[in-house]
């Protein structure tokens, strides 16, 4: 079997043949599934899933916070043929209708705790055929309609299925853009699978199955990888799958938002070696907690720290390698759309500037017209990332075509990253297009003007966003949030802006939040806080 052909079913039927069954694959506070546990159950539950009338290439979607229940259910669906479905948890019933609309689920797995707003849209969801729910310790009722996760799991032989699968079964990932309702990017395992065996990250390629596992078998006891961001989304389920695959461990957290002191007590405990993060959402609290507390926590098993999905500050890096002088700080650029435009490793040894990449293999920079961009030019240029691709969106033609293109007979992503290439060929990222704002006919991402602002002092976190002006067209406009105990001082901010950027990028006005507007994987929710600022001015 070659390695474009593999399939995650396989894969993980495979590596339990190899891996020590009495190790840990899923931790989740006081509870530990091994990798026995781990094979039985998920067996079990593709089992349960295919004699339930479940057939391949039908959706599963998965409706839940980090638990183990997630990469079980993940594993079982691959195993049964099933096609992965997030569902971001903090969206509203009508949204979370949606995405299961959307996705033409027909299974559904949901913890109890949103176990209201299932009973809500479920009318209007036929298409739906089962329900299972998670024990996550809420006190909601039990729909009469839901099936018991736990007891499908546990019920069985926990044999192996025996089935063909295909490498061109599929993997969805909602993905939330800036604009329009969520869209379902569609990858095919082998290609997915590819996308994510980075080079620069793994110390051997395997050229086939057989070498895989070899390479399982000399590892033993694979990484601890500690995803302190949603799994519902790519940069935390992508990096636990791998993870995975490779015969290590998963350690999730119980609080349902980031605590710091919970995150580094449990890497102590479970000598994690890997924690995901995205950007200084995350990188922010955990060096606070390790200045508040030195010496309490042990993180010396830890090698790296990974980050995707916004600027994570060259400030925040250094702070946080000062407590782990033995890790990398591996910043990495990609998209639900295009893993692995770029990597930006940091360690104790030298400073990285904030949002500069070493770009990956087929990646290019294009001007909006298709033409490539010339290194050390000056010219921006979007980003494209060529072999492996996702298909598309899925039940979207005209957003596939608009994002994935064919520039001189070869095939890119071009998610609407903006960046500049240097004549070494590394690039800086500037940002989405998509947020620029137009002041005065001058162009400012609001990336850059974000990153000015958090070294400010008293600042913990800021978002900018453009609203409308007479006089400049759009008026660069911050949300910031104050560090316990600052006072704001909004002329002081916009001076300390002006010494780092061009004063057309400065802000014209800051308005002060008490909790920023981010998703719960850290990603910025320019919606909400453009809302906010245009509230402020109209009461102001």
């Amino acid at each position: 079997m070659s390695w474009q052909g593999w399939n995650y079913g396989d894969l993980f039927d495979a590596v339990a043949t190899v891996v020590d069954l009495k190790h840990p694959a899923l931790i989740h506070g006081e509870h530990t599934v091994t990798w026995g546990d781990l094979d039985r159950r998920t067996n079990n539950l593709a089992r349960a899933l295919i004699d339930g009338g479940a057939q391949a290439g039908e959706k599963t979607a998965f409706y839940l916070r980090n638990h183990p229940a997630y990469m079980e259910g993940l594993i079982a669906a691959f195993k049964a043929r099933q096609v992965h479905v997030n569902v971001n948890y903090r969206y509203v019933a009508d949204e979370v209708h949606y995405i299961f609309e959307n996705s033409d689920a027909t299974t559904v797995i949901f913890a109890r705790e949103f176990a209201l707003i299932v009973e809500q849209i479920k009318p209007r969801l036929p298409m739906v055929r089962r329900w299972l729910i998670v024990e996550d310790g809420v006190a909601e009722a039990t729909p009469d309609f839901a099936e018991p996760f736990e007891a499908l799991a546990a019920e069985g032989d926990g044999r192996p299925l025996g089935i063909t699968r295909s490498p061109d079964d599929l993997f969805f990932i909602y993905t939330g853009g800036t604009t329009g309702m969520p869209k379902g990017v569609m990858w095919r395992q082998d290609c997915l699978r590819r996308a994510l065996m980075n080079p620069a990250l793994v110390t051997r390629m395997p050229v086939d199955l057989t070498d895989h596992l070899e390479i399982v078998r000399e590892t033993g006891q694979g990484a601890v990888n500690m995803p302190a961001c949603p799994l519902m989304h790519g940069t935390g389920l992508l990096t636990a799958i791998s993870t995975m695959i490779s015969g290590g461990a998963v350690v999730t957290l119980r609080s349902p938002r980031l605590d710091a002191h919970e995150l580094w007590a449990q890497v102590d405990r479970h000598k994690v070696s890997q924690i995901v993060i995205v950007g200084d959402a995350f990188g922010k609290p955990m060096l606070r907690a390790l200045e508040e507390t030195p010496g309490r926590y042990d993180a010396s098993n830890v090698l790296s720290i990974v980050s995707s999905g916004i600027m994570w500050s060259t400030e925040v890096k250094q702070g946080l390698l000062r407590y782990l002088p033995q890790a990398s700080m591996v910043d990495s650029f990609g998209s639900s759309e295009a893993v692995g435009f770029g990597l930006s490793i940091m360690t104790a040894e030298g400073e990285v500037e904030t949002a500069k990449f070493q770009i990956g293999d087929n990646v290019k920079v294009f001007t909006p017209e298709g033409r490539e961009v010339t290194p050390g030019s000056g010219e921006q240029g979007l980003i494209a990332r060529g072999d492996p691709l996702p298909e598309g969106y899925y039940k979207d033609q005209a957003k596939t075509d608009a994002t994935f293109r064919t520039i001189d007979g070869v095939r890119y992503s071009i998610p609407g990253d903006f960046c500049t290439v240097e004549t070494d060929g590394t690039i800086t990222l500037l940002g989405r297009g998509s947020g620029c704002i137009n002041t005065a006919g001058e162009k400012v991402f609001p990336e850059e003007v974000e990153e000015a602002l958090k070294l400010h002092p008293d600042i913990e976190d800021a978002l900018v966003v453009g609203v409308p002006d007479e006089k400049w067209g759009q008026s660069v406009t911050g949300v910031i949030e104050l560090r316990d105990g600052a006072a704001f001082d909004e002329l002081s901010i916009r001076e300390h802006v002006r010494k780092h950027l061009a004063g057309y990028k400065a802000p014209k006005r800051l308005f002060p939040v008490a909790r920023m507007f981010r998703a719960p994987n850290g990603k910025s929710d320019y919606k909400s806080a453009r809302e906010h600022a245009l509230k402020e001015i109209e009461l102001g």
